[in-house]
């Protein structure tokens, strides 16, 4: 299951300030904090990123899935959202970026750091998403 997958992520990020073992051992993980776009309820899911300047950037690859993650939703209802970084939380502002120069510009930033994203692109019909977030 996902959401236990994600539990045991979100629980050892927590518990080391920031850090996980495993998969993701070495990478930078953020935990986003939504609301449900239907329930109103506080979503959180863990997140491989890049910054870009002072923005934070997201990649909505569902691993490559058909359809958009549920988070990336949640954005779309409701842009404001919560990063902890290490051990950091801070509020920021959601910008999705579908298309465009722009959106492929973090795309390739983001492929460059992490190869696996141009894997997932290449899975899906549709165009996987960029979220950048601007802190506040």
């Amino acid at each position: 299951m996902a959401g236990d997958w994600n539990t045991q992520i979100i629980e050892e990020f927590r518990a080391n300030q920031g850090r996980v073992g495993g998969p993701f051992a070495g990478s930078e993980l953020l935990l986003l904090t939504t609301t449900g776009a239907r329930s109103g309820l506080p979503r959180t899911n863990p997140l491989a990123f890049i910054r870009d300047g002072d923005d934070i950037v997201v990649i909505a690859s569902k691993a490559g899935a058909p359809t958009n993650p549920d988070w990336f939703h949640n954005l779309r209802a409701n842009p404001e959202a919560i990063l902890e970084i290490g051990t950091e939380m801070v509020r920021a502002i959601a910008t999705p970026i579908t298309e465009g120069p722009e959106r492929d510009r973090l795309f390739a930033a983001v492929v460059e750091v992490m190869p696996g994203f141009a894997e997932y692109q290449e899975k899906t019909d549709r165009v996987i998403p960029v979220v950048k977030f601007t802190l506040h």
